[in-house]
């Protein structure tokens, strides 16, 4: 989630009303991002100790942290008694829930050469490019950008909430979404499907991605240039999957997995690892083709063997 202009870290600590600096105070944030999305400028949180190593070494400048502790020379840190409380405030505020109260936010920008059918909502900061095709009853949601040539069929839902709760004693604790959707030119999705903004990042759909009805992205994956994604297809947040990839039906993929160039994965399958490149993919757990087929081979003729095994 990048910030309109950059912040001092004296003024992130005066909007939360506490907060210890360890370092410069007068340097500057460009942006609020998760963990696992943090870039150079970027200010993050950590409030397990198990975790700070992974926050410093990270490439996050601004570490909000409940212990204080030795900064990295290139690192400022925000000591502060409940980072997860102080960071989804600052979402909050620099990307504020604004009720929709009309089926076409004034504030979204829809090329005039773009169609919508009846009962199409869109929602704020929301952009459309040219000749792009939304059919009845889509709904797209806050900051999503969508480019050009892009089919979204009947029921579809771009830009939803992300399902990400931090679990406290109190219960689970809902992380604020302070990221967007991004459709790239010439994607077509079916009827049905869900796709998830990212919790700071962005979910992308990358150009000529084609998806089947039912299919559900979610929070922050990213999806190359001409994939296939049969129907039930189910992509666990922060997953990244690469060009010219074809998931057949119902096919699973666990959370923050990368899967590669030009790979095919066979129907029903879950991928729990990474796959590499050029490679086809069967199974659960996910395994080369070839060798998931003899392994099944091998399991149908195991009674066989068992048999031949007692009477000798």
């Amino acid at each position: 989630m990048k910030l309109s202009e950059p912040i001092k870290v004296i003024d992130i600590v005066k909007q939360l009303g506490a907060g210890e600096i360890v370092g410069n105070q007068d340097f500057v944030i460009t942006g609020i991002n998760e963990i696992h999305k943090v870039k150079e400028g970027d200010l993050t949180f950590v409030d397990v100790p198990k975790y700070y190593k992974k926050a410093l070494q990270s490439s996050a400048s601004v570490i909000l942290i409940n212990q204080q502790v030795e900064a990295p020379a290139n690192k400022v840190l925000i000591v502060i008694e409940t980072p997860f409380k102080a960071y989804n405030s600052l979402v909050k505020k620099y990307r504020p829930f604004t009720p929709l109260n009309a089926t076409i936010s004034e504030t979204a920008f829809i090329h005039p050469s773009s169609i919508l059918e009846p009962n199409v909502i869109i929602g704020n900061k929301v952009t459309i490019g040219k000749n792009c095709y939304i059919q009845s009853n889509v709904t797209i949601r806050d900051y999503t950008i969508i480019g050009d040539n892009v089919t979204i069929e009947s029921g579809a839902v771009i830009g939803a909430e992300a399902f990400y709760y931090k679990p406290t004693a109190q219960g689970y604790k809902k992380w604020t979404s302070g990221g967007r959707t991004i459709i790239e030119n010439s994607v077509s999705i079916g009827a049905g499907c869900t796709i998830c903004k990212g919790v700071s990042g962005d979910t992308i759909i990358g150009e000529g991605t084609k998806l089947d009805s039912q299919v559900h992205i979610g929070h922050g994956v990213v999806i190359g240039a001409h994939c296939l994604l049969a129907a039930q297809v189910g992509i666990g947040g922060k997953a990244t999957i690469g060009n010219n990839v074809i998931l057949y039906g119902q096919v699973g993929v666990a959370a923050r997995l990368e899967i590669g160039d030009n790979v095919t994965v066979l129907a029903k399958s879950g991928v729990t690892k990474n796959l590499k490149s050029n490679q086809n993919y069967f199974g659960y757990p996910a395994g080369p083709v070839k060798r998931m087929y003899k392994e099944l081979a091998a399991l149908r003729s195991l009674p066989d063997l068992l048999k031949a095994f007692y009477k000798s």
